[in-house]
């Protein structure tokens, strides 16, 4: 099988400059402290593809990454949710975010980041359902799955599985766990039949089955898709 590669080919900062590209893409989501980058960098097993910010919601250009062999893009969007980011920042986040989820044609999936440790949070949830309002199908992953304990992994994967109705994929940057599994989301969601195998030192996922009706904990905050 093709092993895949991952390769920084643009920079973006404006909904015009994500737009100008009609290449088939993958948008990666997530809050600005979920580990996107790391897991980026462990997709690309690299470790400094993709820099690894100290300061949550710091990261504010898009990145755009070639996937090679199969010539389509993986689009990281900045961290959402940051509570120190300034109001009206938050607000122009939202609405290119807004914006390029519903205007975006090349755009195959939204791939959601969400932390193993937590319930489901209001602004993943209100993503979900814009995206789900839009048609636009939802690759749920779950990071950190080795900060947090089975029970928790199971419950987060009940919760998940009922919200986007798609069994979440468990990941782990740290411990390089699941990364064949994402990857093989991810190449089917392109209609690519090619199927990625376990790399050296990577750890298969096989967490136990979750009930389907596990009722979600949603937090009391303000409904917004906002930043």
């Amino acid at each position: 099988m093709p092993t895949p590669r991952l390769e920084l080919e643009t920079t973006a900062y404006t909904l015009d400059q994500l737009m100008q590209n009609d290449a088939p893409q993958l948008a990666l989501a997530g809050r600005s402290n979920v580990g996107k980058s790391s897991l980026v960098n462990a997709l690309a097993q690299r470790r400094k593809l993709a820099k690894v910010s100290a300061t949550p919601g710091k990261t504010r250009s898009i990145n755009y990454y070639r996937v090679s062999p199969w010539n389509f893009f993986l689009v990281d969007l900045p961290g959402y949710g940051y509570a120190r980011a300034n109001h009206a920042e938050r607000e122009k986040w939202g609405r290119l975010l807004e914006r390029y989820l519903k205007e975006c044609t090349s755009l195959k999936a939204l791939v959601l980041l969400v932390d193993s440790r937590l319930p489901p949070q209001t602004l993943d949830i209100n993503l979900v359902e814009y995206a789900q309002g839009l048609g636009l199908p939802i690759i749920p992953v779950l990071t950190k799955s080795d900060k947090c304990r089975q029970r928790e992994l199971n419950a987060r994967i009940s919760e998940w599985t009922g919200l986007a109705h798609k069994r979440p994929v468990v990941t782990s940057a740290a411990k390089r766990r699941g990364m064949a599994n994402l990857w093989n989301a991810l190449l089917e969601h392109m209609g690519i039949a090619d199927r990625v195998s376990l790399a050296d030192g990577e750890v298969a996922d096989r967490p136990r089955t979750p009930k389907p009706d596990a009722p979600v904990r949603k937090q009391a905050q303000e409904p917004s898709c906002r930043a």
